[in-house]
């Protein structure tokens, strides 16, 4: 068997997140349906990670494995063909027979988009937020969430996840003329966890809350505690490191 490593940009705007639901629209069950009309095959295709509903990638990665032996420039070429313009696949390489896009990912970053003013062109990707940005203090906030924690505070209560244990290595916002960024990376994300991250990051802004508020959240292991998720529509998975 052949092992087919992609890297996967998509538009999640219509689109009930990465994975296959029932009776729901997914990415990951219109690249597989694509894959099986080429291939003429069932296809298991296995993805880093969850993106949910309406969340972006930049850079997701999917493994597949087929008994073919893949031209990859034509392969491609036809895949992207069969796609929906909102899902590109830009590369495809053939890797190790091992290779597990998922269980073998040891890092994986997020970017959350704030455009600085109303603009049609960046409204689908991303929050307008009418709010004051203060960068030095929402990067010092920031830091409370570095390290190995357990962060079931910004998990949504019906996940499935029992670990709720996430190492973040790196957290910062930035400007550009236009945007607002936010950037976090971590071993491992837990279902709705970086928007309420942002969320309760501007949250404590606004009220000027000390840098021990975001602590406290973590220790209470209560979402609850944390504040409320910003949209999905901001959200992009930036990266996956191997």
């Amino acid at each position: 068997m052949n092992n087919y490593k992609l890297l996967i940009q998509y538009d999640g705007t219509n689109y009930f997140g990465w994975q296959i639901q029932e009776n729901c629209i997914s990415i990951q069950q219109k690249i597989t349906d694509a894959l099986q009309i080429i291939l003429k095959e069932k296809v298991n295709l296995i993805g880093s990670g969850r993106t949910d509903t309406g969340v972006h990638a930049l850079g997701q990665v999917a493994n597949f494995k087929t008994a073919n032996d893949l031209d990859i420039y034509k392969f491609k070429h036809s895949l992207n063909a069969i796609l929906p313009v909102d899902i590109s696949v830009y590369n495809i390489e053939k890797v190790q027979d091992e290779f597990h896009s998922r269980f073998d990912a040891k890092r994986r970053s997020y970017l959350y988009l704030f455009s600085k003013f109303k603009s049609p062109f960046y409204d689908r990707y991303s929050y307008f937020y009418h709010g004051n940005i203060d960068f030095e203090k929402l990067n010092t906030l920031s830091k409370s969430l570095l390290g190995e924690k357990d962060f079931s505070s910004f998990a949504r209560k019906n996940t499935e996840t029992k670990n709720k244990i996430c190492n973040i290595y790196d957290v910062n916002w930035k400007s550009t003329s236009n945007l607002i960024i936010f950037k976090i990376e971590a071993d491992r994300f837990l279902h709705g966890m970086v928007r309420t991250i942002v969320g309760t990051l501007l949250k404590a802004l606004k009220n000027n809350f000390d840098n021990e508020y975001i602590g406290k959240i973590i220790e209470q292991r209560d979402r609850e505690a944390a504040g409320e998720a910003v949209p999905a529509k901001g959200l992009f998975l930036f990266k996956v490191k191997y």
